[in-house]
């Protein structure tokens, strides 16, 4: 496919989903079901889709994670923005994957660290150089803590942004979210622009922070997208009311594997996935007392969403 115009940082706002990668059988990649989930989550008021971590990345072969960004871009560029992970255990692999997710028509890319050692503060800030200076687009810096295990410092973050400008934005994970979201704006004098990346349970509070956006599973789209309008018009009493179950069902998905299995499984309940397969090995399986756990408070988020928006 050709390339289009690439996005703008102030084009990268609202509700960015993550969409799950479906599979056939054998764990080849399902492509129709790839193309029903994105428009799905459009249809459901998604502002763009995300190729990221529970896109399961890291679990595709080269070839695959270039054939999934170019379908990503195919169905999803047409109505709203697409944002490809390029994260990588080398500079040079990660600028290959920036440079494709820029040929294909993506509007931005989002680097996770590599996760395999522990980087010291310049050589992780020359790894996001290496990914700035290979293309034009917008770039997200993700703080993946929850993967990687410890997280970037402030003041990096904050020079990275005096040096590339608005082409750098933020998806911080490490906790203390709120106080550190916080530290950021501060460090780069309120310029910074952050996305929430906790599946939704910091979202209220990093909205009051100064957030322009978030990146959720796309299981919970219809509550994510109530909370956001909700807050957008200043009815945080709304907003709380769809958050109480969705942060609860979320805090059930504690690591990558506890995400991808329970998004999975609400995403064939909802009708957009045909199984619920995951690449493995994995960390995780979703046992039968979880199941029906998950399946009240997503019925409790349903309900909510249904009566803030009648």
């Amino acid at each position: 496919m050709t390339a289009r115009t690439a996005g703008t940082p102030g084009s990268l706002a609202g509700v960015l989903s993550v969409f799950q990668t479906p599979y056939h059988p054998d764990e080849s990649i399902d492509y129709a079901t790839l193309e029903r989930e994105i428009q799905w989550l459009y249809d459901r008021g998604a502002d763009g889709v995300v190729m990221a971590m529970v896109s399961e990345v890291l679990r595709l072969s080269t070839a695959e994670r270039e054939q999934l960004a170019e379908h990503a871009c195919l169905f999803g560029h047409s109505r709203g923005v697409v944002v490809v992970s390029v994260g990588a255990e080398s500079s040079h692999t990660a600028a290959a994957y920036a440079r494709h997710a820029e040929k294909v028509g993506a509007d931005a890319v989002m680097a996770v660290p590599p996760i395999a050692v522990a980087l010291g503060e310049e050589q992780l800030t020359e790894y996001y150089r290496h990914i700035l200076r290979a293309i034009e687009l917008p770039v997200v810096v993700q703080d993946a803590s929850g993967y990687v295990g410890w997280p970037m410092s402030i003041g990096m973050q904050a020079r990275l942004l005096d040096e590339f400008g608005p082409r750098v934005l933020f998806k911080p994970e490490a906790v203390p979210i709120g106080p550190r979201l916080t530290e950021l704006h501060a460090a780069t004098g309120g310029k910074a622009r952050v996305f929430e990346g906790t599946g939704g349970i910091a979202l209220i509070d990093s909205y009051r922070r100064g957030i322009v956006g978030t990146m959720p599973g796309a299981d919970l789209i219809d509550g994510i997208v109530a909370i956001w309008r909700a807050l957008q018009a200043g009815n945080e009493p709304a907003a709380q009311r769809v958050w109480l179950p969705l942060a609860a069902l979320v805090s059930l998905q504690h690591s990558l594997d506890a995400f991808l299995a329970i998004e999975k499984h609400l995403l064939v309940r909802q009708g957009i996935f045909i199984n619920t397969l995951v690449r493995g090995p994995v960390g995780y399986t979703l046992d039968e007392p979880t199941r029906r756990e998950v399946d009240r408070l997503f019925d409790l988020v349903m309900t909510a969403v249904a009566e803030v928006s009648s």
